[in-house]
């Protein structure tokens, strides 16, 4: 059974960030093909929360949460891994996410939109195309 770890920036082990860079770089990266800086320096802030499922074979979904200007929480790198998909583990993390109330914001790919709408996350821009060619669209949560 998973186990849900829940960690602030400076929190997180070498072992656990490199586990959770681990999924990330596979699902994002060489999955999706979008090479892209992953590591981009947010991941050890005090105020950056990561969100995690994990077994014995490793980190099986992921999310965190960051602070951005304001006291908006944004809401990224929602990530489970081939093998777990399908379990309600994404649904799960973004239920542990939200218990903190306050205004929420993400940048979903498109074809989940639906996902961020069940928990109340409204579409406010156009879709537009990232830099790798895929489809996204910004989605808030009002507090």
């Amino acid at each position: 059974m998973p186990t849900l770890h829940d960690a602030s920036g400076p929190g997180l082990t070498a072992a656990q960030l490199h586990n959770i860079l681990r999924l990330r770089v596979d699902v994002f990266v060489v999955e999706q093909k979008a090479a892209y800086p992953e590591i981009d320096g947010r991941d050890l802030l005090p105020d950056t929360r990561h969100l995690w499922f994990e077994d014995a074979g490793g980190v099986l979904s992921y999310l965190r949460v960051l602070a951005d200007p304001g006291g908006v929480r944004r809401i990224g790198r929602v990530v489970t891994a081939a093998s777990a998909r399908g379990t309600g583990l994404a649904a799960r993390l973004m239920d542990a996410a939200l218990t903190v109330p306050g205004e929420y914001v993400l940048d979903a790919q498109t074809y989940v939109q639906g996902f961020y709408a069940r928990y109340g996350f409204v579409a406010e821009s156009e879709e537009y195309v990232d830099d790798d060619g895929i489809p996204h669209i910004t989605m808030r949560r009002p507090a």
